[in-house]
Formats: C-alpha cells, sequence, structure tokens
C-alpha cells in the first residue's frame, strides 16, 4: 500500500478508476440513447405517421446539394405529401407550376419490409399522382433515411436526410 502513502500516486489512481467508471456509464448510456431512439422510429415507422426531413439532395445529373430543413416528405396512414425540391432534367413539357416534387396523395399502395442490416424499406406508389411512379424510402433503426423518387417524366432524385414525429403546426 505504498501507494495510498504518496498522495499524488493515491490522487492519480483515484482520477483513473473514475475515468474509467466514467467511461463505462457512458458506453451504457450511449447504448441506452441508442436503443431509445430505434423504438422511437420503430413506433413511427409501425405506426405510419412520420415526416421525413431532406438534408441533401442527390439529383442523378448535377452536383449534390445541402437544403434547408424546410423540405419534406410526410407520411400518414391516409395521406402522403410531398414537399421536395427537384433538380434535374423533365423530359416532358409540363403546365406552370411551383416546381419541385410538390404532391399530395391520398390513394397510394405502401408496403414496408424489413431492411437488410435492420431498418426497413418502404415503397409507395400513389395512383392518384400522374407524374409519380413510386418513392422508395430506406430508413435506418437510428431514423436515417434515404429517399428515392421515380417519375414518368423527369429523371430521377434521391434525398439523403432524416425521419421523424410529426410536429403539429400552431395556427396563427
Amino acid at each position: 500500500m505504498r501507494i495510498l502513502q504518496n498522495p499524488l500516486k493515491a490522487s492519480l489512481l483515484m482520477l483513473l478508476f473514475a475515468t474509467a467508471f466514467t467511461t463505462v456509464a457512458s458506453a451504457q448510456t450511449k447504448q441506452e440513447k441508442e436503443a431509445a431512439k430505434a423504438a422511437e422510429v420503430q413506433t413511427l415507422v409501425d405506426g405510419q405517421r412520420y415526416v421525413f426531413i431532406a438534408q441533401t439532395v442527390l439529383p442523378q445529373s448535377g452536383r449534390t446539394r445541402q437544403v434547408t430543413p424546410d423540405f419534406d416528405f410526410t407520411v400518414t396512414k391516409d395521406t402522403i405529401t410531398s414537399y421536395l425540391p427537384y433538380f434535374g432534367r423533365a423530359f416532358q413539357a409540363t403546365r406552370a407550376t411551383e416546381g419541385g416534387i410538390k404532391f399530395e396523395s391520398k390513394d397510394f399502395e405502401y408496403t414496408k419490409t424489413d431492411g437488410k442490416k435492420g431498418g426497413w424499406d418502404i415503397l409507395i406508389k400513389p395512383k392518384d399522382v400522374n407524374d409519380i411512379q413510386s418513392v422508395r424510402l430506406s430508413i435506418t433503426e437510428s431514423g436515417y433515411a434515404y429517399l428515392q423518387v421515380q417519375s414518368n417524366n423527369r429523371q430521377p432524385i434521391s434525398y439523403n436526410g432524416y425521419v421523424t414525429e410529426i410536429k403539429t403546426r400552431k395556427k396563427k
């Protein structure tokens, strides 16, 4: 017990034990947070009530672009609402609109399958929107997501982002 007789060595030893304990406790806390996040995301996906927030746009041609969190794709059991930007080539001239991938569908097929490495793969086929063939959404257990839109009249486009719960907006 010579170490405990030297106050400096005793202090260093106590600091070492405290650091090791904090690291183990921190690792457990991180695992608990990841498990809680996975449960939250699974609840959103299973309940078919979530919103995809786009962070990055990946056009088929052109450069990758970061976007503001104003662009989203909302999923509920009875409605799909898309408000996403579009960068790419159109194959057919359309009537003047706002542009982007903007639509609302109340008649759609929704297929959810388990992902190969965890998470979920979702295929949405709107039946009441002429321009959109399908929307594929791959969601990880941690909530990160990749969304791909197949269009009849435009090049495909993809988005990286995350899913979260739908926030109710306050009316002014």
